[in-house]
């Protein structure tokens, strides 16, 4: 079971922007965003989630959550 939570969905509600805009703006694919958002990824660089975070004007912590 994984561990981190990506709470992207919650970011993009809160800034209402939609995952076409962001994926654009952080020059990432649909595809590889919605892994990301769905909680599949086996990792993410520290490049694209600063450039996330850029966008969404939020913290890493905003998106990223441990839970035991």
């Amino acid at each position: 079971m994984t561990k981190i939570i990506v709470n992207l969905d919650v970011m993009l509600a809160k800034r209402k922007m939609s995952m076409t805009e962001l994926a654009n703006e952080v020059g990432v694919t649909m595809a590889n965003l919605s892994v990301l958002k769905n909680n599949k990824a086996k990792a993410v660089r520290f490049s694209t989630l600063e450039k996330i975070c850029e966008a969404l004007d939020c913290q890493p912590g905003d998106i990223l959550e441990y839970r035991k």
